[in-house]
């Protein structure tokens, strides 16, 4: 019940009416045409399910309130699923969504296991697109940082910075939120004129 009320006030309630026509079955006989219009009808259905339920939980994660976003997130990664397959690299910015939120919520044992899907993805998709890589390395940075590992999570940032900078210049916007990043750690280790300097450069 507690579940059901979570998924509810997280998500359901705003997806509820989309589910209808994708969970209705298809009459039969249909000819091809009727099929494969369908088809195209209801991944398109799916497609803007993702990108609800993605926006949700982002939203959720902002606000601070990580529990309601994990069941929105989960339906992302279910139909993110549905659509692009269980090894499709679509399917990492629901698990990052999902370990952010899990995180969060003080669960970094599940939040552990979403990263590592997500980068087993990344590793598996040799044309992965940067923004992709960029995302995952920040999101492994931030959850190397919250368990205290500044180190590594340097590691992980200064790696977002090179692909962010290597594809898109060196004093592109995409590597700024990168520098950000590397500052506040290195703040938090008072290290405050690098800090300073990496705070200059964004």
């Amino acid at each position: 019940v507690d579940h059901q009320q979570a998924d509810w006030v997280s998500i359901h309630e705003q997806i509820c009416q989309l589910l209808v026509p994708i969970r209705t079955p298809l009459p039969c006989p249909l000819s091809e045409k009727e099929r494969k219009h369908n088809l195209e009808q209801l991944e398109k259905r799916q497609k803007s399910i993702i990108d609800l339920t993605s926006r949700a939980a982002q939203e959720f994660i902002l606000d601070g309130k990580h529990k309601e976003a994990i069941p929105a997130a989960l339906h992302a990664l279910r139909f993110s699923t549905e659509v692009y397959s269980s090894n499709s690299v679509q399917l990492v910015p629901a698990y990052l969504l999902l370990a952010e939120a899990s995180a969060g919520a003080g669960h970094p044992l599940q939040a552990s296991k979403y990263l590592s899907q997500a980068e087993w993805i990344v590793l598996r998709t040799p044309d992965c697109s940067v923004a992709i890589q960029c995302k995952l390395q920040r999101s492994l940075a931030l959850f190397c940082a919250a368990k205290g590992n500044f180190d590594q999570a340097l590691y992980h940032l200064a790696n977002e910075v090179y692909l962010a900078s290597s594809t898109f210049g060196l004093k592109s916007l995409e590597a700024a939120g990168g520098y950000f990043h590397m500052a506040n750690f290195f703040l938090r280790q008072n290290k405050t004129d690098i800090a300073n300097s990496l705070y200059a450069e964004v």
